[in-house]
């Protein structure tokens, strides 16, 4: 827990788009070369489906973007680009690999009277429910074969058959397989926006050459020799392939975090490493039930349910308790604040899963009274319901898990919040029979903070340099007289400065600028006021 005070890297998941070149309905004098847009995070392209569309409807991007460092840069091709609206779409993976997509515009001189259709390339719906649907399975898989293999290393009479358990350990093997496989596939259509099977070989060469691909072989690696050590469980196992079998689901286990928030946060080694805790912890526990519920309570006799109840009942308490602690280290980092527990789905889902938690506790401390009381092996039926309902319950809760890995945490919310009301700033031009003034506010909302940015060019369209800036800002509505804001020059046709809306409304916004000793003109317009 120490470590979470100490400077970590900035906070990431779900790549946000933070800051763009143009800004989000901008007016320039020109196209500029190169359209830059900077992420949270850094962020991989997908190929073929980010581009900027210029006013008469054609692609002006030559090729796909470049991705460095967060950013994505589009280079424009052609010199004579036409004025008007343009439209800049894009889709790219997050560094948690989940897909993200936007669109926004820009104008060059003036704004098209009919600007071209921003697209927006959604999640095809199937697959939206398909990613978490695999999840869910991976968990199930994941809960089976752990608490299968547990109890057979540990517990399991050595006169009943094996049989059993090794079914419910190689389902749980086929169940996480498949998940993984099924992950890989979807990542395609997920990516790029298409159908389920709308997949070519390209594109899943391409998800296998990735970091999430590359994490997913991995993780089938380490699953097929658990599936081979799993053979040794037939009798107890040795040392050695003991502890061959142990690292091989350490190694497993490792590629969950890696392919979620956890190595896309701040203090990535802490939470890869409680996730794995949290993973084991829950496999334990639930698995144990499981493997309680469906064959031990029903084949065990009363004497050999006396002496596994108490030390499986105390093994239990533990892994609860590192279930837990792993899992608040987790929310802490990852919810970010108290308002964000239930300002967003993150962190209300988080307390969603705590409840179902709860209960589930409080049906295993009245499963613990009936072995610490030794009536749960003189009759194990009732032992057996109250673990049914146990598990029943802990399948809720890995469902909560399946749709949580899938979310924003809440500690995005800021970042977001930001990124949102930079695209709502204003941004307008204004003309005179002197010069042509195009200027931006953001965020254009109450207090002192709205930075603001102008360009001034003579009526040829030629970079005008001005001796003196003035901008007022005044609410007549509300009785308030024109206000001074400070702007100074930055670089001769240039302006910035500082704009204080003291309340919400149609504030009027007046530029005089002063161009020479003796010439100089004033412009106004509404700006909407939040």
């Amino acid at each position: 827990m120490a470590v979470l005070v100490l400077p970590g890297r900035p906070a990431s998941a779900h790549a946000v788009l933070t800051q763009a070149e143009p800004q989000p309905g901008a007016v320039v004098a020109a196209v500029p070369p190169v359209v830059v847009l900077r992420f949270n995070e850094s962020v991989r392209v997908v190929p073929g489906k980010s581009q900027v569309v210029g006013p008469d409807g054609k692609r002006l991007s030559t090729g796909d973007p470049e991705a460095s460092d967060g950013a994505l840069s589009f280079r424009l091709r052609g010199t004579d680009r036409p004025t008007g609206t343009y439209v800049v779409s894009y889709r790219v993976i997050s560094g948690d690999s989940h897909p993200v997509s936007g669109s926004f515009t820009f104008s060059v001189g003036a704004p098209s009277a009919s600007a071209p259709q921003a697209v927006v390339i959604g999640t095809n719906p199937v697959v939206a429910a398909a990613v978490p649907a695999a999840k869910y399975v991976g968990y199930l898989g994941l809960v089976l074969l752990i608490g299968a293999a547990v109890m057979l290393a540990l517990w399991y009479p050595r006169r009943l058959s094996r049989r059993g358990p090794l079914r419910m350990a190689r389902a749980g093997v086929a169940a996480v397989a498949a998940s993984a496989l099924g992950a890989l596939w979807l990542q395609a259509p997920a990516a790029s926006g298409a159908a389920v099977l709308d997949v070519s070989p390209v594109e899943l060469r391409e998800v296998l050459l990735s970091e999430f691909g590359l994490v997913l072989v991995g993780r089938l690696a380490a699953l097929a020799a658990v599936a081979v050590l799993l053979g040794g469980l037939r009798r107890r196992p040795g040392r050695r392939r003991g502890a061959l079998l142990v690292a091989a689901a350490v190694a497993g286990l490792v590629t969950w975090p890696l392919s979620g928030h956890p190595v896309a946060s701040p203090h990535a080694a802490l939470l890869v490493a409680a996730d794995v805790v949290h993973l084991a912890a829950m496999g334990w526990w639930i698995g144990g039930l499981a493997c309680l519920w469906a064959l031990l309570l029903r084949r065990a006799d009363p004497r050999e349910l006396r002496l596994i109840l108490p030390s499986w009942s105390r093994w239990a308490m533990a892994a609860v308790y590192w279930l837990v602690v792993a899992g608040l280290v987790q929310a802490v980092v990852q919810v970010g604040g108290w308002a964000e527990i239930t300002g967003s789905t993150y962190g209300r889902v988080i307390l969603l899963k705590a409840g179902l938690v709860a209960v589930v506790l409080g049906v295993a401390w009245f499963s613990r009274r009936l072995v610490q009381r030794g009536s749960a092996a003189a009759a194990p039926g009732r032992l057996r319901r109250t673990v049914g309902a146990e598990a029943a319950i802990a399948a809720l809760v890995l469902a909560a898990s399946a749709a949580l890995v899938q979310l924003s945490p809440g500690r995005t919310v800021d970042v977001e919040a930001v990124a949102a009301a930079r695209a709502q700033g204003f941004a307008a031009t204004l003309t005179s029979s002197l010069y042509s003034v195009q200027f931006e506010v953001y965020p254009a909302t109450v207090g002192e903070y709205n930075s603001f940015h102008a360009y001034a060019y003579t009526p040829e369209g030629k970079p005008l340099p001005v001796v003196e800036w003035k901008v007022t800002a005044a609410l007549p509505e509300q009785g308030i007289e024109p206000m001074d804001n400070p702007v100074f020059t930055l670089v001769d046709n240039q302006g910035m400065g500082n704009v204080t809306f003291p309340l919400a409304g149609q504030w009027r916004l007046s530029l005089t600028l002063r161009i020479s000793d003796f010439d100089q003109a004033t412009v106004s317009t509404r700006i909407p006021v939040r």
